[in-house]
This record gives structure tokens, sequence and C-alpha cells, in this order.
């Protein structure tokens, strides 16, 4: 008997992430393959010297990271804390909650990331100053559902009648 909502990590392909010299990870997208529909988790696998995503937050979504394997630093909020097997972090949505995984380690830093998947959502990446806009499909999700997806710079800001006819 099967279930298209049971499946195993072996059998979801990895994928790949990298920018630069500094940001690389493999990741298997474990809710989505599992048909999972408002919590998203990926398994992922950051090589040692490597960071993950951005330091970012969300406004909409909560993520949480549960640490399977080696050892890394986590930037959170204004703070970076050692992490470890075992560990589990909560990341609700605010500024309090930016983060940012490093493996400053010798071997790969493997651990679990869940994610709420709503949308719209907002986030904020602090080192770049932009936001990343998402309508229709969280980050994360399915990009063909996807109606709005935008990343701004904050000096984008505007007067909220600029454009507009008087």
């Amino acid at each position: 008997m099967s279930s298209p909502h049971l499946i195993h990590s072996e059998d979801v392909p990895w994928t790949e992430l990298a920018h630069g010299s500094r940001v690389a990870l493999k990741r298997k997208q474990l809710g989505a393959a599992a048909h999972g529909r408002k919590l998203g988790c990926s398994l992922v696998e950051l090589p040692p010297g490597r960071r993950s995503w951005p330091l970012h937050y969300h406004l909409g979504n909560e993520e949480a990271v549960y640490v399977l394997s080696g050892t890394g630093s986590l930037r959170l909020g204004t703070q970076t804390l050692p992490v470890r097997e075992g560990d589990y972090v909560a990341l609700p949505p605010g500024a309090e909650s930016a983060h940012q995984l490093i493996n400053d380690g010798p071997e790969p830093l493997r651990y679990l990331c869940f994610s709420t998947m709503e949308a719209p959502d907002v986030l904020v990446y602090p080192d770049s100053r932009k936001v990343g806009v998402f309508a229709g499909a969280a980050p994360g999700g399915d990009k063909a559902s996807r109606t709005l997806h935008a990343y701004l710079p904050l000096s984008a800001e505007v007067d909220y009648w600029e454009g507009e006819e008087p």
C-alpha cells in the first residue's frame, strides 16, 4: 500500500544552490515531494566553509531548524551562536529572527528546515538592504502558482501617491 504523502528521503533528488564562493548548499524538498500544503520541510546539507541563503527574516512565515549532524554557526538577529547535532531553533516572523547558517566546522552540516507555507510573504535582507515579495505561493513553494515575485532595494521606496493621477 502506498500514499503520495509518504516518501523516503533517498527517493527525493538533491537540488544544488551556489552563489559566488560563500553560498553553496544541497537541498531535498521533502514537504513538496510528500504533497504538503501548509508546512514545508527541506533536508539541507551545507559543505564546510559555506553559508546558506543570505541573512533574512520573514514577515509572514515562521521557520525552524533542527541540526542532524555537524557543527556550525547561526547568525540570529544580532548574535552569532554555535550550533551542533540535536539543536533546534524556532524562527518566528520578525527582525529578531533574522537568520543564516554558516558551516565553520570540518564536516558537512546537515539539518532539517521547516517553514509554514503561507502567501503572501515579505522577506527582509538586512545585509543587502532589500526586500522580497511573494504572492500566490510562499517562498520555496510552487513557482507556477506564484502571481508576484520581486526583490527590491529598500531605497526604491516611493510616496504612496507617486504615479497616481491627482
